[in-house]
């Protein structure tokens, strides 16, 4: 039988530090959703790589990356309109930080730096819809890893609020359909988030930050994995039931 098909939309590359293995966003995306679930295919869209037709997947992953929404570029730009004819077809979709940020912009939404500034490390996600299909089992509270400037400021007209950090109140989004966002990277694992602090840690502590202390708060577990695996499971689901 052959295997249904996630599209990966890469928007960017992780730091150079934690890539070294040569595993990127895609490799962690596949190996939390399922890599043995499912045909995986990537698109690198700030390299201008081409998209098929919307309704063309059978789900959609959108990753995080180094740019920033509000910067508005082309490549970006474009994305965002397929995504948002993506969500319209009722694809599956789950977009990570910029991801996340992407398609709020895409679907009306505001997008810009958080006005509590850089957050990166372990947070605590309130998860405020039990009923979600995708976040509610990690009701009430889960800890996640983040690592961004920049969140949505304004939720588009018909999403709904089913996360929220001490930092920002729309951490996670149904935007409806089959689209949902969320603002933590469920694809990193301890190392993983440990890397990036250090990588980012002159920008940290000319911000206020503790590096150091930051690190020290990165546990190992395996809850982001856990909602990969159920964003794949809903994915087959789905296919099953149209």
């Amino acid at each position: 039988m052959e295997r249904p098909e996630i599209l990966i939309v890469k928007t960017g590359a992780a730091v150079p530090e934690v890539a070294r293995d040569g595993r990127d966003f895609e490799h962690w995306f596949a190996g939390g959703v399922g890599r043995d679930r499912f045909a995986w295919k990537t698109v690198r869209v700030d390299w201008d790589e081409p998209l098929p037709a919307p309704d063309a997947p059978m789900a959609v992953v959108v990753t995080g990356s180094p740019a920033m929404v509000s910067e508005r570029l082309d490549w970006s730009e474009r994305t965002a309109r397929w995504l948002a004819d993506a969500h319209a077809a009722s694809v599956p979709m789950l977009g990570v930080c910029y991801g996340h940020q992407l398609l709020a912009h895409a679907l009306g939404g505001a997008v810009g730096q958080n006005p509590n500034g850089r957050r990166m490390g372990r947070v605590v996600v309130e998860v405020t819809a039990s009923d979600d299909p995708l976040l509610g089992p990690f009701a009430p509270v889960t800890p996640f890893h983040v690592t961004h400037v920049e969140v949505v400021l304004e939720p588009p007209p018909d999403a709904r609020v089913i996360g929220v950090a001490a930092h920002d109140p729309y951490h996670a989004l149904h935007f409806g359909a089959r689209s949902w966002g969320v603002q933590f990277h469920p694809e990193f694992d301890a190392r993983t988030m440990r890397t990036y602090i250090d990588a980012r840690a002159g920008a940290l502590a000319a911000e206020g930050h503790d590096p150091r202390a930051l690190c020290a708060g990165v546990v190992g577990d395996d809850r982001g994995r856990d909602l990969l695996a159920r964003f794949g499971t809903m994915v087959i689901d789905a296919g099953v039931a149209s």
